[in-house]
């Protein structure tokens, strides 16, 4: 199921094209989301999207879930994280788990200088790491303006996840991230360089040896393993204060169940975990078809319409 979804043809013709905008996020980082604004956008709520791992604003299950939002009468952002989509010259540093700060820096901005009155927060995979770990580190901080945030099968624990991939039966998913990995390494230091020494890059074959050898090399970790413990949302858990969902699969081959066995998430009541049985990686591909056709998108909105605050008046749905 998981490489169906990466491979399926995704039309969107009720997603009108979208605005592209820049927000620094720190002093020379810039990063890009692609806006669908309906009209007068202080009057609607607003959805932002965060793909995973090698993923960008253009990735399927971004497409999808922002036509369904906008449908409903959402603001939907695509955003990148910093350096994909094409955007490795807008920033000097690598993209990594830990960066939470570019999620929430999207965020502020658009309270402070939109004025959006209701903001969720989604995220795929690594995505969904960054928008768990962005609401731990706000806790009792978090803006009223944001209403709730969404993992999809979320790497909130990088070390299970590391290993998952390394197991022979993950092999196809290891080598897709390593070669997409390297090849980006390879485009980032041809743009700046001299920052980013390649030693070591070649003899990389897992992810994990790419975090040894790059991530914590260059984004300030001591290792793997530290880099892991300090970026994993699993770790500020607790501290989550606003409503969350997670969305999983039992059958999950990169995000083990374990994952999510941890005693600081399950027993925070604002932390709601749903996991089908089946449902791969971000894939959650149903029998039935139309808007069902692709289960979790349209669970993405269900949840965020539900805790919408603004009156059902304000809030337009559009016709298919």
């Amino acid at each position: 199921m998981t490489l169906a979804a990466a491979f399926w043809p995704r039309r969107v013709p009720h997603l009108p094209a979208g605005i592209r905008r820049e927000f620094e996020t720190e002093p020379g980082t810039r990063v890009v989301a692609f806006c669908h604004w309906q009209p007068e956008p202080a009057r609607h709520p607003t959805l932002i999207l965060l793909h995973g791992l090698e993923g960008s604003a253009e990735s399927g299950y971004m497409l999808g879930t922002a036509e369904k939002a906008f449908r409903a009468g959402f603001n939907a952002l695509r955003l990148n994280q910093r350096n994909c989509g094409g955007t490795e010259r807008l920033t000097p540093s690598l993209y990594n788990s830990s960066l939470s700060v570019d999620i929430r820096s999207v965020i502020s901005e658009l309270i402070e200088r939109d004025h959006l009155p209701e903001i969720f927060a989604a995220g795929f995979s690594m995505g969904g790491n960054l928008v768990l770990k962005m609401a731990g580190e706000w806790a009792a901080s978090t803006p009223p303006q944001l209403r709730g945030v969404i993992g999809v099968c979320p790497a909130i624990e990088l070390a299970l996840c590391a290993d998952s991939l390394a197991k022979p039966e993950n092999y196809v998913y290891q080598r897709h991230f390593v070669a997409s990995l390297k090849k980006r390494m390879r485009h980032k230091s041809a743009l700046f360089p001299g920052q980013f020494p390649l030693d070591g890059l070649d003899k990389v074959r897992s992810v994990r040896e790419f975090d040894e050898v790059i991530t914590a090399k260059f984004c300030g970790f001591a290792g793997a393993d530290d880099y892991y413990h300090r970026a994993s949302a699993n770790r500020v858990a607790s501290a989550i204060r606003i409503p969350t969902v997670i969305l999983t699969a039992q059958d999950d081959p990169m995000v083990p169940m374990s994952t999510f066995d941890n005693p600081d998430l399950r027993s925070n009541t604002n932390i709601q975990l749903i996991a089908p049985q089946y449902g791969g990686h971000c894939a959650f591909i149903s029998r039935e078809s139309g808007e069902e056709r692709f289960w979790v998108e349209s669970r993405i909105v269900e949840i965020c319409r539900a805790q919408s605050q603004l009156e059902p008046a304000k809030i337009r749905i559009a016709s298919a």
